[in-house]
């Protein structure tokens, strides 16, 4: 047992306490007496309240020899991956939840995050794909009438690690200038800066798989549609006729099935490894190609895919489909500085001259120059120019480089699915 001893205080001899009176005058003297325990064997003082604020416990060491401090919250450990930044001002849960971040550590530019917890209703998928959350500043409430646990929670129960209090104006910079950097994101005190820098520098996200680990095992029907609540384009309900669309899974986000649906599609997901043959068994009006993370060129069993699909059905990729799309039509990837990660992106349609202001994850896009003739570039991202929508009349292709279900403020991206309907509609007029 832990032995008390008093604390005696010596006031110095020009310091002066004023005693206090009571009312009838007398002299009232207040004795303070003050304990505490001693130093245990193993180094712990026993007894003692905690700190109220959280100490630098974590550390994340770049690939170009950085090494930042921080503070760690939800799961612990060791991990490595792709650092990214998105500068979406709010949609953290969407993001986390988002399969295309499977690879990497995610920086919110945004610098409080956290101030609206967390809720089932805003999930994109199953579970957290991503591999750790950087933040500057971690909200210390809640304030959302539809929170039902906060931020830290959330991740911790996910095994999903997250930092903060750490200067992520300066590593946004850093990657603007560099380009995406890899990382190790560690709470392990006993490792080394130069064993964690070892360790980015050894690790590398081009050519990897990353799809297989995020794609459904086995085909399901999908029928919910936009919640009411939240339905925002009155003509999508207007659509009386229904088209059969089989999915591809390639990590697709749950409310690109909703808006399908909710425009009249019946829907069945599909895994990233389904045959084609098994595809077209099932009498499609139209296949979609998801979303999903990584380099499409470390997936040459999807390109295979899409190529036997092209000019059978109606076709409709988004971002991941999107560059598989282009790939099949005999065109080429390239992995981009930094990528596209945020909810504020301006394009360009170039068939209407409209700019929409759109959501959007990737890190490689189609080179334009490469696609052979009769393959059109609709969209074009304003910000760099890249390519942001193809359309190949020829064999009923279209697609989008960006997340036209997304709704990052204004739904200026939504009428794509429409257009799908359409297209799905003219073919089946015509056979």
């Amino acid at each position: 047992m832990a032995a008390t001893k008093a604390l005696g205080f010596v006031s110095p001899s020009d310091f002066f306490i004023q005693p206090s009176l009571t009312r009838r005058g007398r002299v009232r003297v207040s004795v303070v007496q003050c304990s505490v325990s001693s130093v245990t064997s193993t180094g712990t003082a026993s007894g003692l309240l905690e700190k109220p604020w959280s100490s630098y416990n974590a550390r994340l060491v770049l690939e170009d020899g950085s090494v930042w401090s921080a503070k760690s919250f939800g799961a612990s450990g060791t991990r490595v991956a792709e650092l990214v930044f998105n500068t979406s001002l709010t949609g953290y849960q969407e993001i986390l939840t988002d399969p295309s971040y499977a690879g990497q550590f995610v920086l919110m530019t945004n610098p409080q995050i956290g101030n609206t917890g967390v809720n089932p209703d805003d999930e994109e998928s199953r579970q957290c794909f991503l591999a750790g959350l950087v933040i500057r500043s971690l909200s210390i409430s809640t304030s959302n009438w539809r929170c039902t646990k906060t931020l830290g929670d959330y991740l911790a129960e996910r095994n999903i690690m997250g930092i903060y209090d750490l200067d992520t104006r300066a590593i946004t910079r850093r990657l603007r200038e560099s380009g995406s950097l890899n990382g190790v994101l560690s709470t392990d005190g006993s490792k080394t800066d130069e064993e964690l820098l070892h360790m980015s520098r050894s690790w590398d996200i081009v050519g990897l798989d990353l799809i297989s680990d995020v794609s459904c095992k086995s085909p399901y029907e999908w029928v919910e549609k936009t919640n009411p609540e939240w339905e925002f384009n009155t003509t999508s309900s207007r659509h009386k006729e229904s088209y059969r669309v089989i999915a591809y899974d390639f990590g697709i986000k749950q409310n690109i099935l909703r808006r399908l649906a909710s425009y009249g599609c019946e829907i069945t997901v599909v895994p990233s490894t389904w045959p084609a043959a098994d595809a077209l068994k099932m009498n499609p009006d139209g296949i979609l190609f998801s979303n999903g993370p990584g380099d499409p060129s470390a997936v040459p069993y999807a390109v295979e895919t899409v190529k036997e699909l092209l000019g059978k059905v109606p076709v409709y990729g988004i971002c991941m489909g999107h560059q598989l799309l282009g790939q099949a039509l005999g065109g080429k990837t390239y992995k981009m500085k930094f990528g596209h990660h945020g909810g504020n992106h301006p394009v360009c349609n170039n068939r209407t001259g409209h700019v929409e202001i759109s959501a959007q994850n990737h890190n490689y896009a189609v080179d334009p120059a490469s696609l052979p003739s009769g393959v059109e570039v609709t969209h074009v991202n304003l910000n760099d120019g890249s390519c942001a929508g193809l359309s190949f009349p020829a064999m009923n292709v279209m697609s989008l480089q960006y997340h036209p279900e997304a709704s990052p403020g204004p739904h200026d991206s939504d009428n794509a699915f429409g257009e799908f309907v359409e297209l799905m509609k003219r073919f089946k007029q015509s056979t």
